[in-house]
């Protein structure tokens, strides 16, 4: 019996669900992702019910009994949803206090003052470092939102080209939701593969860092020129600080921001270090530096930190915490619909399909999972959609990896997942429309910078599997 099979009968199955060779498998997977990429794609089939029913087309395909492939859907959305729901809630909770208590503004306004002072020539690497700050609590669109505003107030006040302000904080935005948890693309790659996540998160770090700044402030250079156009002469929408008689401090929010990525970072370099189970120090910071207990400290300092902070009463705060979980309910439903795919993927064999074929190609794992994110990518649009779909196909080449290369096997991914945005991705359109652009020159500065993006974090992840 295989590795896959005994996995499956822990979980609670009695049995394999199906016993089809690896040619089978493999049309099963090409005809469950084709599935999945023509409903979301052709249909425009919201991407939970694309992933349910290629789930279960995926299961068909490959021959299993279909009460099987059920039960194997349902049992990976529940441990997905079980292992990353909560933390995805929680994050959303911090960015919506950051957001509507004026933190995000005081951080924003705080580093453009220091910058300015420069004569803008540092107003790039502000931008990029404000995104990337911002960008670790927040969703992607939500960043997006919240920096528009700024971005084109910055290039109207300043006289700067549009895109060498715009591409800094998009390259920003878009790398922590890539490549750093707690972001949910990331937290599912890490549940899937068995990565540590502390690891994974000190490890995203040292590969995120020179990649913003090649695809941010470095790359603008270049943007600017090819498609120099100037701010759009339309509404920019309110800033939320704007309606609040104070806001936190720039301290105090720079601190509540970061309180989870300390504590995440502070268990893994302990777990390195010390590497004793039984030492006190190593089980207090398993406890403060697990994803649940650290985001769930950040919100409880957020409260104080940035909503009474900012003068909100007990009902304004119990109101933004209800607003913030509202918007998220599509994306745990998708995470969650990844989290079965994942499963029925690895019930029908195909991991160890993977495994067999794997051991003939020379290809390293690392490149593997790459492209595979990558065609997934380019097929759906959605980063999210490859992130699960290509961390379900290739969490059984993490089995003999090493801790720190399987936090690589989920950054490889997680690179791949943001390779070249283009028409059928919805962030496309929201840079074109927010930005004023046409599809040419959207793809000139966003699509190249996206790609740039996951080609360089690859680079940076190969050089790192080299040294540690």
């Amino acid at each position: 019996m295989t590795r896959l099979s005994v996995e499956f009968l822990a979980a609670g199955a009695t049995q394999p669900i199906t016993s089809a060779g690896n040619t089978q498998l493999g049309i099963a997977v090409l005809a469950g992702i084709a599935v999945i990429v023509l409903l979301i794609t052709r249909f425009k089939l919201h991407a939970f019910l694309a992933l349910t029913i290629g789930s279960l087309a995926l299961g068909a395909f490959a021959g299993a009994p279909l009460d099987k492939a059920i039960a194997s859907f349902s049992t990976g959305l529940g441990a997905t949803v079980a292992g990353v729901g909560v933390l995805i809630a929680l994050g959303a909770i911090l960015g919506k206090l950051l957001a509507d208590s004026g933190g995000a503004d005081q951080i924003v306004d705080t580093i453009l003052a220091r910058a300015g002072k420069s004569g803008g020539l540092a107003m790039p690497w502000a931008m990029v470092a404000i995104a990337s700050i911002i960008g670790l609590p927040l969703f992607f669109e939500v960043g997006i939102v919240l920096l528009i505003p700024v971005v084109l107030l910055v290039a109207k006040r300043g006289n700067y080209s549009l895109m060498r302000i715009g591409i800094p904080a998009l390259a920003g935005l878009s790398v922590m939701h890539g490549l750093i948890p707690p972001h949910p693309g990331p937290l599912v790659a890490i549940d899937a593969i068995g990565a540590n996540l502390g690891v994974t998160l000190a490890l995203g770090v040292l590969v995120a860092v020179p990649t913003v700044i090649i695809a941010g402030p470095l790359f603008s250079k270049y943007a600017a020129r090819w498609v120099d156009i100037p701010a759009p002469d339309k509404m920019v929408p309110a800033r939320p600080s704007e309606d609040l008689e104070r806001r936190p401090s720039f301290g105090a929010t720079l601190a509540t921001v970061l309180l989870p990525v300390v504590l995440m970072l502070a268990k893994a370099l302990v777990d390195i270090v010390v590497d004793d189970p039984k030492n006190p120090l190593q089980r207090v910071t398993d406890v403060i530096g697990s994803p649940l207990i650290a985001l769930l400290a950040a919100v409880i300092v957020g409260i104080f930190t940035l909503g009474r902070a900012s003068g909100f009463t007990k009902e304004r705060i119990s109101t933004t915490v209800e607003k913030s979980l509202a918007p998220i309910a599509g994306i745990v439903l998708i995470v969650g619909a990844g989290g079965g795919f994942k499963q029925t993927l690895i019930d029908v064999g195909v991991g160890q399909m993977i495994l067999d074929l794997s051991k003939n190609w020379a290809i390293p794992s690392l490149l593997l999972a790459w492209l595979i994110a990558v065609a997934i990518r380019l097929a759906t649009g959605s980063a999210t959609v490859a992130t699960i779909s290509a961390a379900g196909l290739v969490a059984p080449l993490a089995a003999d990896m090493s801790t720190a290369h399987a936090a690589l096997l989920v950054l490889a991914v997680g690179a791949g997942s943001l390779f070249f945005s283009h028409v059928n991705d919805a962030g496309f359109w929201l840079v074109k429309e927010y930005f004023g652009m046409d599809v040419g020159q959207t793809i000139k500065t966003w699509s190249v910078m996206e790609t740039i993006i996951s080609v360089v974090s690859l680079g940076f992840v190969l050089l790192l599997s080299l040294l540690v």
